[in-house]
């Protein structure tokens, strides 16, 4: 918590929260430890804090700050309603950061506070995204309008000051619209959560991001129209200002939020800078960062991400089928690129992780088995998330959707990329299901575990890093029914936290059931982290790990085009290869002339 002002003045209190959402059977999902720290929750606290310090409200008028990310912690409402009660309801509060999928949990929290005619809030890219792609009222913006609750498009650097206020002067707007008017970044408050925050997390990491926005036209993706097609950055001093920040309270790992980290035109004094945190202060960063498939073709990228701290590296590879690619305007991936853009973050010991869509138009699930068997064989990758496509509000493929009057679930809190949303060309709901599911084991089959322990032990990754990630990938889904992603350590669970609409189940039903749950479900996931663990322990003690050799991890050849089922099996592989092989002749052609 952060205060200012004068203790005997009026205290204005900001509630910052992150929603979380309902699992299937209509449970808040939360963890002791929560995988993914809240780049939202941290941004909006930092400028929070900022204004704060500044005292927006006036002389004297100090803010008392609270930040909950409820992924990993609970929030106890009647608590924070008593905070307001004895600070004469002055205050505000804020939901952050909030996605489609969990538009309906923050409308469940901001039901009570509204109830105690306590301002409310809310924003994040289910809100921005409507406003910016559709008519201001559909997918249940209305819900909003009916409750009272406040909605804010945007992002908040510059513009907390004046909701603030409002706020303060029970003046709250119903909304606050700054999609046009999207700020600089550099040299704003940076992103920022304290310890007691921090701490819910795994390994003790935070986030931030280093630049907001993408020129790339994915039709599956909201950023674009959220954050705009037109990059804005943060400094190397406000990088090294937020890393000293969190220095001083022991956190060195960070999740760094771009979407495409090596589009930052800034990229390299961010990571000369991070090289100096590293190398003469003695802070020992740890990173992971997000990039495009063609990173590997800028100039010292992925040497420096390495010296700067990056451990693993999130790439949206999305597909193996360049017409899949080409439907969802994702032209950019060049899967004629991939064995040499995944090689190259090999060669420096850092681990890969792949986002992979299941839903596109050509996709069937015989494909789908297909394209996994060829990306275990053929591309060095150590983790691959599956998600399905899913038509989030916000993004082009909504809006066509919306527009057409195409049918769509209306329930969005499975927006979350792992349920059915939509009908499918070529699959039935339950085909689509299945195969999603199946995928997991499909890819984190034993064998090929054994088969990523193997390279890694001759690529130089981290044994113990890889090992706790395959745990998480392969029991996830089928221990949780959850996508990796959303979990943690240690699920938590209360009898009182079930959606709205559903029946509360008796405690002693509940509780016996959660914690016979509890302890199967860990004491898998500890057996096979021990049976990992001495398998990775075995592979590493042999006389020829370091030599071991396969498909995946053979250098990039002229005969690749021949030889490999990525380019000639795949739906549009062959024309993808004959295209490239026609402006290298055209290209030598011209260099000729």
């Amino acid at each position: 918590m952060a205060e200012s002002g004068d203790a005997e003045g009026r205290r204005f209190q900001l509630v910052l929260i992150k929603p979380s959402h309902y699992d299937d059977d209509g449970y808040v999902i939360r963890w002791w430890r929560s995988m993914i720290p809240s780049n939202s929750l941290a941004a909006v606290y930092g400028i929070a804090v900022d204004c704060a310090e500044r005292e927006v409200l006036g002389p004297g008028v100090g803010i008392d700050i609270v930040a909950i990310d409820e992924v990993n912690t609970r929030i106890d409402i009647a608590g924070l309603l008593k905070r307001f009660e004895r600070n004469g309801n002055f205050g505000l509060v804020a939901l952050v950061g909030v996605q489609s999928n969990q538009y309906p949990r923050a409308l469940d929290l901001a039901r009570p506070f509204r109830e105690a005619g306590l301002p409310v809030s809310m924003g994040g890219f289910h809100v921005s995204g409507c406003l910016s792609m559709l008519d201001g009222k559909a997918v249940g913006l209305d819900q909003c309008r009916e409750m009272g609750v406040s909605m804010f498009a945007g992002e908040a650097e510059g513009r907390l000051d004046v909701v603030l206020r409002d706020a303060a002067a029970g003046t709250l707007e119903p909304v606050y619209n700054f999609l046009n008017d999207l700020p600089n970044i550099g040299g704003t408050p940076v992103p920022f959560l304290p310890k007691d925050n921090v701490q819910h997390t795994l390994g003790l990491s935070t986030s931030f991001d280093a630049g907001r926005g993408c020129p790339y036209q994915c039709s599956f993706c909201t950023i674009i129209n959220v954050q705009g097609r037109k990059s804005r950055f943060r400094s190397a001093d406000d990088v090294e200002k937020l890393v000293r920040m969190n220095w001083a309270q022991g956190i060195h790992k960070f999740f760094i939020t771009d979407d495409n980290f090596a589009r930052n035109r800034d990229w390299e004094a961010i990571f000369d800078r991070l090289i100096e945190l590293r190398e003469n202060d003695g802070i020992p960063l740890g990173l992971m960062i997000q990039v495009d498939t063609l990173c590997h073709k800028i100039d010292n990228f992925i040497e420096k991400a390495k010296r700067a701290g990056v451990t693993r590296v999130f790439i949206g590879l999305e597909n193996v089928n360049p017409d899949n690619l080409a439907a969802a305007k994702k032209r950019q991936n060049k899967i004629t690129e991939y064995r040499h853009m995944l090689l190259a973050w090999k060669a420096q010991g850092i681990i890969t992780i792949a986002g992979y869509i299941l839903g596109f138009p050509a996709d069937t699930p015989e494909t789908i088995r297909r394209d996994i068997a060829i990306i275990q064989n053929e591309l060095p990758l150590d983790i691959v998330e599956f998600f399905c496509l899913t038509p989030l509000p916000g993004s082009e493929d909504h809006q066509v959707l919306w527009k057409a009057g195409a049918e769509m679930d209306p329930d969005l809190n499975i927006y979350d990329v792992e349920h059915i949303c939509m009908a499918h060309p070529n699959m039935s709901k339950a085909e689509w299901e299945g195969i999603y599911r199946e995928a997991w084991s499909l890819y984190y089959t034993p064998e090929h575990m054994r088969t990523l322990l193997r390279r890694a032990v001759a690529t130089g990754v981290p044994l113990h890093s890889l090992v706790k990630l395959l745990v998480t990938f392969a029991t996830a889904v089928p221990l949780e029914n959850i996508h990796p992603l959303q979990t943690g350590i240690l699920r938590l669970m209360h009898p009182s936290e079930r959606r709205p609409g559903l029946p509360r189940e008796n405690p002693f039903v509940f509780w016996p059931r959660f914690i016979w749950q509890s302890l199967r479900k860990n004491a898998l996931i500890i057996g096979r982290i021990v049976h990992l663990s001495v398998v990775a322990h075995r592979i590493s003690r042999r006389d020829d790990a370091k030599r071991y050799m396969d498909q995946a991890l053979t250098p990039v050849d002229d005969h690749d085009d021949e030889t490999l089922d990525l380019l000639t099996k795949t739906t549009g592989g062959a024309t993808a290869v004959a295209h490239l092989k026609n402006v290298a002749r055209l290209t030598t052609v011209s260099k000729a002339g």
